[in-house]
């Protein structure tokens, strides 16, 4: 599939909102997840692992159907997992899924926007997302969410499509005071064989206090 293919299934919203995925749409997601992007979340879920403390808890923002958190319950058996989506159609079938791999004790799923988490302050030692910052409608509302909920000294990592707003969202991220001063880790990624060319990574440590991360 080429980039021009990718972003008529992945295309970057209007100003104004989410693309909405009801139950058709979620069902056709998660059919393309299962197999096409498999290669990607076993790659993500290996460099969250790397990172992530022991038994510490990730969650994942976009989740759609949670297919990263079934690749990171098995690789990390300890951590705690946790994944938001905005449609709720793609929660349903995301604990559907997780009952059918004898995850719905691990994986726990919630309804809701990245710029109004269901989350406490500092709850995340991991945040992440995949292919799903291209459809924020407002970056600096998503880094202020994003900044709360991460534990100071925590790991948040964005991957998405290379003609993702990744330099806008990196720009929105250093505006936050916990992000300001973090090192920031940039690149590309093509996971095996996938039917997309290229992936993009962004990933930044949430300092202390507005300290270094």
């Amino acid at each position: 599939m080429s980039e021009r293919s990718a972003r008529r299934r992945f295309p970057v919203p209007h100003r104004g909102g989410h693309q909405h995925f009801d139950r058709p749409r979620s069902e056709s997601y998660d059919r393309l997840a299962r197999w096409t992007l498999r290669g990607l979340y076993r790659q993500v879920a290996r460099e969250v692992a790397a990172v992530a403390p022991r038994d510490g808890r990730v969650l994942d923002i976009g989740t759609g159907p949670g297919r990263l958190l079934h690749e990171l319950a098995a690789v990390r058996p300890d951590l705690a997992l946790a994944g938001v989506d905005v449609s709720a159609d793609m929660v349903a079938l995301g604990e559907r899924a997780a009952r059918e791999r004898g995850l719905a004790d691990r994986i726990v799923l919630r309804t809701g926007d990245v710029a109004g988490l269901p989350e406490p302050d500092g709850g995340a030692d991991v945040v992440v997302t995949t292919l799903s910052m291209h459809h924020w409608p407002d970056l600096p509302a998503a880094a202020a969410e994003l900044e709360r909920v991460l534990r100071p000294g925590g790991h948040l990592m964005v991957y998405d499509f290379r003609f993702a707003p990744l330099r806008r969202a990196e720009s929105a991220l250093r505006a936050r005071p916990r992000f300001a001063a973090s090192r920031v880790r940039r690149g590309s990624l093509r996971p095996g064989w996938n039917p997309f060319p290229w992936y993009a990574r962004l990933v930044l440590r949430g300092g202390r206090d507005g300290g270094k991360g």
